[in-house]
């Protein structure tokens, strides 16, 4: 936390302080002395916040934020890849049926030969997703 955001939050816990005694029904000189009390408690404690470990705590927060950041757009990355090699599989298997159909050897073969091609891209496409 900053000087400036400590100053703050000392002045607002002071103000809120004060008009709590303010509107205690005490009279004036134990107010002013509870209100001194309990201002003294807070600059104590203030002096107590160790700056560098609220620091650290924000700073491995945020990086812990970011690797959740990461994970999650690999795992929407990987869902959409086998979203697209369920469709390709399919695809190519149409082709190869298409390809039965027409009764031409060299187009059925042809048409395996994408299928291999196509599953084999997949399988390396979805290996790299897995070992990032």
């Amino acid at each position: 936390m900053s000087k400036k955001g400590t100053g703050k939050l000392l002045l607002g816990a002071s103000i809120g302080a004060g008009l709590a005694l303010l509107f205690a029904p005490k009279k004036g000189e134990e107010l002013r002395k509870d209100l001194k009390n309990r201002t003294n408690d807070l600059i104590n404690k203030a002096k107590e916040v160790d700056k560098e470990e609220v620091k650290e705590n924000l700073e491995k927060k945020i990086e812990e934020i970011k690797v959740e950041i990461e994970e999650l757009d690999k795992e929407k990355v990987k869902k959409i890849a086998d979203k697209k090699v369920k469709e390709l599989k399919k695809k190519t298997e149409e082709l190869v049926e298409y390809a039965k159909e027409k009764g031409t050897p060299v187009l059925e073969k042809a048409a395996k030969e994408v299928k291999k091609q196509a599953a084999n891209v997949c399988r390396e496409v979805l290996a790299k997703l897995e070992d990032e």
